[in-house]
């Protein structure tokens, strides 16, 4: 799985500085990739642009032949006329049922079928989203803060399985959690805050990639953690 964006220029009708100004960057899966950023640096714009759902106004984003490629954020919202269960067995085929009832098991949702979707808290819509998207075809899955809401031993438990169970898949993990990025995603991609005159360049950390079961070194986690927050700063020094 390979996107690349060449040139890349985006700005909103009517505002103000560009978003993006010919940035290149490029991304190689499969695996687990975060996209961390300040507020207004455009992370969801990216993910929009790379998904298909806005168009840049000038340069390209290359992608490999025939790749499916599904965005999903944490504003979405399933039907409200049909129960939660009955939704998720309508867009599921049925060579996935079993993976569908081991998602809603893992995220803790199984005994929420019957409900309407008005009905849960924030958290568990978010978790029933996730597991609609997960059950699809993809080759890339943009989760643009999915979790928002979730506890923090759901969320990780959520990732630890995600990439148990979908090793050759690629993820572009939208948070602002950036402990949650560091620890999770084998890199980060850090858009830089401050550039008056649209993003350029996109910096990658490489991060510790933990998976179910490991234990990462909370010295080393603390080293990722400052170095992707300088980098979402814009500050290049010490």
């Amino acid at each position: 799985m390979h996107i690349s964006c060449r040139h890349l220029s985006y700005s909103y009708p009517g505002t103000g500085p560009p978003v993006f100004n010919s940035l290149d960057w490029s991304l190689e899966g499969p695996g687990f990739f975060g996209l961390f950023g300040l507020s207004g640096t455009g992370k969801t714009t990216l993910a929009r642009l790379i998904s298909g759902e806005l168009s840049p106004n000038q340069g390209s984003i290359d992608k490999s032949r025939d790749i499916a490629i599904l965005y999903t954020h944490s504003a979405e919202r399933l039907p409200g006329w049909e129960t939660v269960g009955t939704h998720l067995r309508s867009v599921t085929k049925a060579s996935r049922a079993s993976l569908l009832e081991a998602l809603l098991r893992d995220y803790e949702m199984e005994d929420y079928l019957e409900c309407r979707f008005s009905g849960l808290s924030m958290g568990q819509k978010n978790r029933i989203n996730l597991a609609r998207y997960l059950v699809q075809d993809f080759d890339l899955l943009i989760a643009d803060e999915v979790l928002a809401n979730v506890d923090e031993p759901t969320r990780n438990q959520i990732l630890e399985r995600t990439k148990l169970l979908f090793p050759q898949k690629t993820f572009l993990y939208i948070s602002h959690n950036v402990l949650e990025v560091a620890r999770f995603s084998q890199a980060v991609y850090v858009l830089p805050h401050g550039h008056s005159t649209g993003i350029e360049n996109i910096c990658k950390i490489s991060c510790l990639d933990q998976q179910a079961g490991s234990e990462a070194h909370e010295e080393l986690i603390r080293e990722r953690v400052y170095t992707i927050l300088k980098a979402a700063s814009g500050s290049s020094g010490p």
